[in-house]
């Protein structure tokens, strides 16, 4: 079933007084997604999750739940398929059950400056989560505790985003102000087993590779995509420029091994094949500020949400880009 299905092929949703930051499609339901939002661009004032049913008409809004501060991240459970959990500018992470809306069941903390991205295991059979904060720590927790299991710190500058590998257990990619790129095993919390300086200026986001345990790609204030193998760190396997501004977030195809999807203050949501002549293969231009979160549906190939600056997410079905449509 399509979901994108408005003017040019993009639905607009919208978040009213809240400015969007990420957005995640559940792993459960094709037709839910969760967006992290917060008042004044997140500066001040509360916090909101959205949650859509992307198959209901009008608004879509199946819930929204609000939280005393800015919500900067959102990951579902890959465990109870309605609950998810937030970071917040307050430096405490949220437990929410969408059937108990109320409030949130567990308030993590242990941050000590705010938490900017939260990533469950997607790994079955340890339930787990991980945060990034500005305080430059990386924090592992276990959702039946309130207080985190450990804490993985070796940053020299405030953390961006922390990332689970989908192929290799206890495996974390990090990016942060310091320039760096850090692989750890969070479950043995010794330091980092690999640091990589990427970038000249502040790596904003990284993602994995879904086809290939040892490609990682990161993008910066320095309007670079950059793909490395982890095997031979030396120089990176791609650099794509095509941004004009900071990339905010970079997430590889679930479907297409040689495609990425990146987000950036340019206003702009990009799709990449970082193997094909002209790399940057489609660009869309749906909104009016900066372009923040963003996520590919795990259920219908094509499918991209991301979210914005102007209180909207928009939702794109690129067509299958095929190697002739490349050449």
């Amino acid at each position: 079933m399509s979901v994108a299905n408005g003017k040019n092929g993009v639905r607009l949703l919208h978040t009213p007084q809240y400015h969007g930051y990420n957005v995640k499609f559940s792993p459960y339901d094709p037709n839910l997604l969760a967006v992290a939002s917060g008042q004044n661009f997140g500066l001040s004032g509360n916090g909101c999750l959205f949650v859509f049913n992307l198959a209901a008409p009008d608004s879509g809004v199946l819930i929204n739940l609000s939280w005393t501060d800015g919500l900067f991240d959102v990951t579902w459970s890959e465990e109870t398929p309605n609950c998810l959990v937030t970071a917040s500018g307050d430096t405490s992470l949220q437990l929410w059950d969408t059937t108990k809306p109320q409030s949130p069941t567990t308030v993590y903390k242990g941050h000590t400056k705010e938490v900017y991205t939260v990533e469950w295991n997607q790994m079955r059979g340890r339930p787990a989560f991980i945060s990034a904060s500005w305080d430059a720590s990386i924090k592992l927790w276990d959702p039946s505790q309130s207080s985190c299991v450990s804490s993985l710190n070796g940053h020299e500058a405030l953390v961006y985003q922390a990332s689970w590998s989908p192929h290799l257990p206890g495996c974390v990619a990090s990016v942060a102000g310091d320039g760096k790129l850090k692989i750890w095993n969070a479950f043995r919390s010794r330091g980092a087993s690999m640091t990589i300086l990427a970038h000249e200026g502040e790596v904003l986001c990284c993602d994995w590779c879904k086809y290939n345990q040892n490609i990682v790609a990161t993008a910066a204030t320095d309007g670079l995509l950059k793909g490395w193998d982890l095997r031979s760190t030396k120089t990176a396997a791609f650099v794509l420029q095509g941004h004009e501004y900071p990339i905010r977030r970079v997430k590889f195809s679930p479907f297409q091994e040689t495609q990425l999807t990146t987000v950036s203050y340019d206003f702009t949501t990009r799709l990449w094949d970082h193997t094909a002549p002209s790399p940057c293969v489609q660009v869309h231009e749906s909104h009016t500020e900066f372009v923040y979160g963003l996520d590919m549906s795990t259920h219908q190939e094509g499918l991209i949400a991301d979210c914005a600056w102007d209180q909207t997410v928009a939702l794109y079905n690129n067509a299958l880009i095929t190697e002739n449509s490349l050449s």
